[in-house]
């Protein structure tokens, strides 16, 4: 047999060796694709000559399942790779910063200086953040959520002190802690709040079940007497002469806080002014301001009409408060005022179930009292009923289905389907949805949409977090980066997202983005 001469050899195991290597478009592939169609960097050689932190398969499988666009695609490249000229900026880890946000946004006892439109108030208190400098209603709940989480059990029992010091005042728990607000609430979860506390002593449940009744009888005034199919203030009744309510508020006129605006959008009407700024103010109350849940036209806030609508998520939360109030007189042994709270959570449940409960879509409904019809909007306020615990198993199947089908985002959970350029439509989604969200699918036994709604939330929040070092008030949860629409500039902060997000993790620990085992998934 003839043997090859040595250099011949060399050269050809050599050649035979030397397959050229793939080109970074070949190894990351969609992931190559998105980042130079998306311009991430002013030069696309940046890319290009990126160098990986780790196994290039990991990444890509890793990107395949996170499927991160706009910010949370930066984020998610500065993470997994070296890029010439880019340094991802060095963050605390989300549920560190949390942790550290809240004194900066605890505020102390307050005693209104002299010409000021802020409300004194006895103990500190936690506000939103940004241009929201005092207590807000609703957003006290979600933002408690997270102080349970934290172990700031102290600060949740002098917020709840400061809501009753209102109630006692005031007949009601305002929108918030200025006098421009003391015309409206805001979606009252005063319940909620106080099954939050750790006081158990006799004084303390005296004192809770007092303001419960107070803010049940100021959602109730005017019911007496109300004819079928008529309304006075936040009462309807409905046309088999059941109760509901609605959004209003008792002040006429453009509110303080928003009068060019609201003079502007009542001059774009053909109504008159003064019905627009009553539908404007009502619109504040639900804390929706605004949504094409209350516009006649999505894309025209002139059209609005927010006392015309009895609202699913707002019902709810009557029927969960008249159920507490029933609980709390049965433990304390006042059967009548138990029966009597107990029979209107009853009569509130038929009618929900009558009126709002839309079986042949999947879903619950705001009910129109113009056109006597359930509206047309699928909105996140859908889930408010399973989230108050009031849905029959069916019924939330139903809803699940639908949410899964139409309602999930990418980045958590939708608003509502329809981009009118309102702060409470797509493409936003909001902390207090999520949780109503996550909170009524688990306690229905729909864990795994929860668990999704929940991961997806927190990378978007995470994700923002990790590009701009804030927490913010909403987010734009189809592309997973920061929210916009409405009438003020995105606010940051921010207490219910803060609140919200940490009490996720703590129900979900292994979706903590810092977690090792977050890393691995």
């Amino acid at each position: 047999m003839r043997r090859l001469a040595l250099p011949v050899l060399t050269l050809l195991l050599c050649c035979a060796q030397a397959a050229p290597p793939a080109s970074p478009q070949q190894i990351y592939g969609p992931l190559f694709e998105a980042v130079q169609r998306d311009r991430l960097f002013p030069d696309g050689k940046s890319f290009a000559d990126a160098v990986p932190k780790q196994d290039p398969a990991t990444i890509v499988a890793a990107y395949r399942r996170e499927s991160p666009q706009g910010t949370a695609l930066r984020d998610f490249v500065l993470r997994h790779f070296e890029v010439p000229g880019e340094q991802a900026v060095e963050r605390a880890p989300l549920r560190t910063h949390i942790r550290a946000l809240w004194p900066q946004l605890t505020r102390p006892a307050l005693t209104s200086p002299a010409g000021s439109s802020a409300l004194s108030l006895p103990a500190p208190y936690v506000v939103p953040g940004g241009r929201f400098r005092e207590i807000y209603y609703w957003d006290s709940y979600f933002t408690m959520l997270g102080l349970k989480a934290d172990g700031q059990q102290p600060l949740i029992e002098s917020m709840l002190t400061d809501f009753e010091s209102l109630v006692d005042r005031y007949g009601f728990i305002p929108n918030g802690t200025r006098t421009y607000y003391l015309g409206r609430s805001q979606p009252p979860y005063l319940a909620l709040m106080v099954d939050l506390s750790a006081a158990t002593d006799p004084v303390s449940a005296t004192r809770h079940l007092k303001a419960l009744r107070a803010e049940h009888d100021f959602w109730m005034r005017g019911a007496d007497g109300l004819a079928e199919g008529a309304a006075a203030r936040r009462v309807v009744r409905m046309p088999d002469g059941a109760l509901l309510n609605r959004y209003w508020d008792d002040r006429p006129g453009p509110r303080d806080e928003s009068w060019a605006e609201d003079v502007a959008t009542a001059r774009e009407s053909n109504r008159p002014a003064a019905d627009i700024y009553r539908h404007l103010r009502a619109g504040a109350e639900s804390g929706w301001d605004f949504s094409a849940r209350w516009l006649d036209d999505p894309k025209r806030l002139s059209t609005i009409r927010t006392t015309d609508i009895v609202p699913v998520d707002l019902n709810s939360l009557l029927w969960t408060l008249e159920r507490s109030i029933a609980r709390r007189c049965a433990r304390m042994g006042d059967r009548s005022c138990a029966r009597h709270y107990a029979a209107m959570a009853k009569a509130r449940h038929r009618a929900i179930d009558r009126w709002l409960w839309q079986a042949g879509q999947g879903r619950y409904a705001d009910w129109d009292s113009t056109t006597r019809a359930p509206t047309t909007i699928l909105s996140a306020a859908t889930l408010s009923p399973l989230f108050a615990g009031l849905a029959t198993r069916a019924q939330a199947e139903a809803v699940a289905n639908t949410t899964r089908a139409q309602l999930l985002a990418p980045g958590g959970l939708r608003t509502t389907r329809i981009a009118s350029g309102q702060q409470w439509d797509s493409p936003n989604g909001w902390a207090p949805l999520q949780w109503i969200a996550v909170e009524g699918l688990a306690r229905t036994g729909h864990i795994d949409l929860a668990r999704e709604i929940a991961r997806r939330w927190i990378g978007t929040v995470d994700a923002a977090y990790r590009d701009t070092g804030k927490m913010l008030e909403k987010y734009d949860v189809e592309e997973r980066r920061p929210g916009g629409g409405g009438e003020y500039a995105l606010q940051d902060g921010f207490g219910w997202t803060n609140g919200v997000t940490r009490a996720l993790i703590a129900r979900w620990p292994d979706l903590d983005p810092d977690a090792p085992v977050a890393a691995a998934r």
